[in-house]
């Protein structure tokens, strides 16, 4: 088994256990609660059932998607916190109540922190090999808060809100086919250069000294700064010549 296909494996166990994972231990919680109450108290095994549902799902779509992981463990893991403390009230027990605040901001902590771990099992150390595989791919712009390059399978975006892509419109963003690239190429950036982007950036970008990529597609010229220039160039080529 080569590296790459242990580190995929090895990702995915850790996704399925954000989206899968988590739910799964919180319905065992919340039945093992219902076992002291009236028949009536089960139906709060719905919530983390409905979980495990849109678990599923998102999986589905989220599985090689790194920005989404982080976000959805949060969300996930506070809600548990909340079902945990608040749902032994069915049950006459009152006490984890107080907890309900701690017990919201650990749980998404917690939640949030194998993503991190699946994010860098991926990425350390970054190789060609992941130019093969169907992962999407993120670097962050310098000087350009909340703004990255999306390496797709056979995409390339340049978005200014990552976070919010389910949302995309033109003028958030612009993605282009790996097919309708023309020239990447590696520059050195002096830091008083005046940088224009065709899309609404959430803050004023600051140029500073160091690498970027220029990207020609479809008649767009971009200047990207990112100390990842050189890394970005040779996976952005390598799955152009496979696209």
């Amino acid at each position: 088994m080569g590296e790459m296909e242990s580190r995929h494996r090895r990702v995915q166990r850790v996704v399925a256990g954000i989206y899968l994972g988590i739910p799964v231990v919180l319905l065992v919680i919340v039945a093992l609660i219902s076992t002291a109450g009236s028949p009536v108290v089960w139906v709060g095994c719905l919530v983390p059932a409905g979980m495990l549902v849109l678990g599923w799902v998102l999986r589905r779509r989220h599985r090689y998607q790194p920005r989404w992981w982080a976000g959805i463990g949060a969300l996930f893991g506070g809600l548990s916190g909340l079902m945990v403390t608040l749902f032994p009230l069915a049950v006459g027990v009152w006490w984890p109540v107080f907890l309900v605040l701690p017990a919201l901001l650990v749980g998404a902590v917690v939640g949030a922190l194998p993503a991190r771990y699946a994010d860098r099992a991926l990425l350390v150390p970054v190789v060609p090999e992941l130019a093969d595989t169907p992962y999407e791919l993120i670097f962050r712009l310098r000087g350009l808060q909340l703004t990255a390059v999306l390496l797709g399978a056979d995409s390339v975006t340049i978005q200014s809100r990552p976070v919010l892509r389910s949302q995309s419109t033109d003028n958030l963003g612009k993605t282009y086919p790996l097919s309708s690239i023309t020239g990447v190429f590696e520059v050195a950036l002096s830091g008083v250069e005046r940088l224009k982007f065709p899309i609404p950036l959430p803050h004023p970008p600051v140029v500073t000294a160091g690498p970027a990529v220029i990207l020609q597609a479809s008649g767009d010229d971009w200047v990207l700064p990112t100390n990842q220039a050189s890394t970005l160039i040779d996976l952005l080529n390598r799955r152009r010549s496979t696209a």
